[in-house]
């Protein structure tokens, strides 16, 4: 497979699109806090969502990349 291919491949925009809505998810666990409180444990629950969503976004752009 030509690298252009493989870089344009819909896999890997699948895989980022995931890491996206993933860290929207992030996003608006941190903003729970406001409805029902508990900053602390929403807070770290909204950076660990982040944080795996981070992950996915960098091993797609790594796949293109490497590509």
């Amino acid at each position: 497979m030509d690298s252009m291919q493989k870089a344009n491949s819909t896999n890997i925009y699948i895989i980022i699109t995931a890491a996206v809505i993933i860290g929207l998810a992030g996003v608006f666990v941190r903003f729970l806090d406001e409805i029902w409180g508990h900053g602390f444990l929403f807070t770290s629950l909204s950076n660990i969502i982040l944080i795996i969503g981070i992950l996915i976004a960098l091993k797609g752009v790594f796949s293109i990349l490497k590509a």
